[in-house]
């Protein structure tokens, strides 16, 4: 039976892995900082082991790596909150930058033949001067947060080049599900547009509707992952969709599920506003289309009306509403 060990395991992509690796047979195991309730592993808990630890404690993270000895390591943690306060671009440098080596050092040290994928983002990108994105795109990040990824994947070639490690990076665009965290624009849109629909909220405040983004399906992405370690070669990839939707395709899509009108509903706020990009975050996952056979497998319209429907079900059975006539799309 392989061992997987999976960090940042309570996200949306971390708990979607566990269980694709449940069902490959697996022995699972996952690191997550806090000790907090985890909904998304829930159904699982009780077939995985979680480890609650920081990367930064070499001596911790020592013990898990020599009682574990992963076959395969997903390296999904990360601290990708955008701030621009001293205090907190100094924590996701270190959590991004420190945590990410300490695991690759003591992999290479206590477990040489674990295969490890990094979580990278279409934000190492940055400022881009063409579209689509591809795995020879340079690198240039515009935030914290994105140079704190790209000195990850710096560190996952260098450790694959230098060590001969079989280490490999996913440049992940946007990807959505059910399980998205209510601090992300696109949980915003489904879930209040549901709380719309059963009269508790009346409406829906946004930035620019036709702002553009490359938004795929979580459980398709972590298909990718484990695809990408079952190669014979290390490669990186970049993993999207490849079609670019406004924030107004995704909005009509989240109220058409529930049969309304977006625009009796959504308000522009100048908060919230920001301008379109000049040239837009797009990917071309032609080589991982090509070499290992990968491919998205929901439109935009099928993804947004389940997570709009999720959200609605967890509405009625919280609040017991009855009789919704829900228009279905899938």
């Amino acid at each position: 039976m392989k061992k997987a060990l999976i960090t940042g395991i309570g996200g949306q992509d971390g708990s979607y892995l566990a269980e694709l690796l449940l069902s490959k047979g697996y022995e699972v195991h996952g690191i997550e900082l806090h000790d907090i309730p985890l909904p998304n592993l829930a159904p699982i808990a009780d077939r995985i082991t979680i480890h609650r630890g920081s990367l930064l404690s070499h001596g911790w993270l020592t013990s898990i790596i020599a009682d574990t000895k992963p076959d395969e390591c997903y390296h999904l943690a990360a601290s990708s909150f955008v701030s621009y306060r001293f205090d907190d671009e100094s924590l996701t440098l270190e959590n991004n930058i420190v945590g990410t080596h300490n695991l690759l050092a003591t992999l290479k040290e206590l477990a040489p033949a674990s295969r490890f994928f990094f979580a990278g983002t279409s934000e190492m990108f940055g400022t881009v001067d063409h579209a689509p994105q591809d795995e020879t795109t340079p690198l240039r990040p515009r935030s914290v947060y994105g140079i704190s990824k790209v000195a990850g994947h710096n560190l996952v070639q260098y450790y694959r080049q230098q060590h001969g490690h079989y280490a490999c990076t996913g440049i992940l665009y946007n990807h959505e599900s059910p399980r998205r965290g209510p601090a992300f624009v696109t949980r915003k849109i489904t879930s209040t547009a549901a709380k719309i629909k059963v009269g508790l909220e009346s409406k829906l405040v946004l930035g620019n509707l036709d702002a553009e983004r490359d938004w795929g399906y979580a459980p398709d992405y972590v298909q990718a992952m484990w695809l990408m370690l079952q190669a014979d070669q290390p490669h990186d990839y970049v993993l999207s969709s490849g079609k670019l939707h406004t924030v107004r395709e995704f909005v009509e899509a989240a109220f058409t599920t529930v049969g309304l009108d977006y625009r009796q509903y959504v308000e522009v706020s100048p908060e919230f506003y920001r301008e379109k990009e000049p040239v837009p975050l797009c990917g071309d996952a032609r080589k991982i289309n090509t070499e290992l056979g990968w491919q998205s497998s929901r439109t935009l319209q099928e993804m947004v009306s389940e997570m709009v429907k999720e959200c609605l079900n967890e509405l009625v059975e919280k609040h017991s509403f009855k009789n919704l006539e829900i228009t279905s799309t899938l």
